[in-house]
């Protein structure tokens, strides 16, 4: 199975560098709107079978003009939103943002860890998974998922067996980013980040340098 990974679209809280991670969130921006709509051309060549949201509504804004344009449902599921932010919600300062990536992405090493006032990297990843393995039952050859960020980069560093934690934590993932993901015998392996093929562990970054921080 093929799954492509998409990050939302530009909303209010990126451009205020606001971490927002309650539920229904911030809005998309114009520009947001403009990114969402250029979805279904930069993914005309893929033939996808199902297409989900977070419970997020910058995903679902974001996922709405492909959705139109394949006539695909959207299945809406809790199970891939964005990591809480727990203590360090509303913040909006680049010493708070490093310190809550650089405890998220400890969580392939020791998921047992808990955002202060958050969630646990444990139940992230099995919220995670259980989008996915249902993906994964449906039979679909090429399934699309718009979640956020933090939570595509973490789960990807837990499950790809082809990239490392620094990977993910130096691999830009813009508003509208793509990431992909395939499964053969029972291992995810990431085939292309941002449009290029992705090296095997260890090679540069496409993108180095560190990732945009907002959520």
């Amino acid at each position: 199975m093929r799954l492509i990974l998409i990050r939302h679209a530009q909303t209010t809280a990126n451009v205020a560098y606001t971490m927002h991670t309650t539920i229904p969130g911030p809005e998309l921006t114009a520009l947001g709107r403009q990114q969402a709509a250029a979805l279904p051309a930069a993914l005309s060549d893929e033939k996808i079978d199902a297409l989900y949201v977070s419970t997020h509504q910058r995903t679902a804004l974001t996922a709405a003009p492909l959705a139109a344009d394949r006539g695909l449902p959207v299945h809406v599921r809790d199970g891939i939103r964005e990591v809480s932010a727990g203590r360090w919600e509303g913040a909006s300062d680049h010493a708070s943002h490093t310190v809550f990536l650089d405890f998220v992405f400890g969580w392939p090493t020791d998921p047992s860890a808990r955002v202060p006032g958050g969630e646990s990297g444990c139940e992230v990843l099995e919220r995670f998974d259980g989008v996915v393995d249902e993906a994964v039952r449906s039979g679909a050859n090429t399934v699309a998922m718009v979640s956020h960020g933090v939570a595509i980069r973490v789960w990807l560093a837990a499950r790809a067996t082809n990239v490392s934690v620094q990977d993910m934590t130096e691999r830009e993932l813009d508003n509208t980013g793509i990431a992909v993901a395939e499964l053969s015998d029972g291992e995810w392996r990431v085939t292309s980040w941002a449009g290029p093929p992705i090296g095997p562990v260890g090679t540069e970054p496409h993108n180095s340098g560190p990732a945009e921080l907002a959520l």
